[in-house]
């Protein structure tokens, strides 16, 4: 599976792009089943916070009933395609991002966007570290169809902001924050389950206040070139090094 041409163009210039019915129904409702079944065994209340930065129902992220919705699908297909066939770090592990609604009659705070990989108090990523990769993969499990949903939540083209910002003042300026540019309005992504998203890196993204009934089900993987850690900073600088199916 590869995408088309209007579809690698919004990934060029917006720094993602909407597949829609990537994932098979039987396939969302197995992780859907497993998600649910942990929930309903319990949430511990101090492991809340850990949960919310790394993933719900950690016990079940290395589990095939995860792993497969990239392994076994079209997915893989698609990284390969964009990163180069062969060339993709092997995929272990997905984060199970929920996001539940906030309290009745609370508003909704306004999204505030971050690259993933720097460090805070609960993520796992150590301090003074970037934990860069390549792409960011999302795997939509239920519907969002309305904005303040918990969607996924990006700022179209700050890839190519950020490469120019990193060009002038190094990779290394991500550990004191996010780069101070001015930002467009940011896009909240409706989608359906069994749709995917396919996200540069450098996409300032977030997750949206969830102010819907429902909960917000995700999974989120992490794709790396098989030279990433030699090549990150070049990477950072030169957003299009490792995807070869985009240059």
């Amino acid at each position: 599976m590869e995408l088309t041409l209007e579809q690698m163009q919004h990934l060029f210039e917006q720094g993602y792009v909407l597949i829609p019915g990537v994932i098979p129904r039987e396939r969302v409702n197995a992780a859907l089943r497993a998600i649910n079944h942990s929930l309903g065994e319990g949430i511990d209340p101090a492991r809340l916070t850990t949960f919310r930065a790394q993933s719900y129902a950690p016990e079940l992220q290395r589990d095939p009933v995860i792993t497969d919705l990239y392994n076994a699908t079209p997915v893989k297909e698609l990284a390969e395609s964009l990163i180069g066939e062969g060339m993709v770090r092997p995929i272990g592990g997905g984060q199970i991002a929920l996001r539940f609604p906030i309290a009745p009659g609370q508003s909704p705070a306004q999204p505030k966007p971050h690259l993933d990989g720097m460090y805070t108090p609960t993520n796992g990523v150590p301090q003074g570290r970037i934990a860069s990769f390549t792409m960011l993969i999302g795997v939509a499990l239920s519907d969002v169809s309305e904005p303040f949903a918990g969607n996924l939540t990006v700022w179209p083209r700050t890839h190519h902001l950020y490469e120019k910002y990193f060009r002038e003042h190094g990779p290394e300026a991500l550990l004191h924050g996010m780069p101070p540019v001015l930002l467009p309005e940011p896009v909240h992504l409706t989608a359906r389950a069994g749709d995917v998203m396919l996200c540069h890196y450098e996409l300032a993204h977030t997750a949206a206040p969830n102010i819907s009934p429902h909960t917000r089900y995700a999974i989120y993987f992490r794709a790396s070139h098989v030279n990433h850690d030699q090549q990150w900073k070049e990477a950072m600088t030169d957003i299009w090094m490792e995807w070869p199916g985009a240059r």
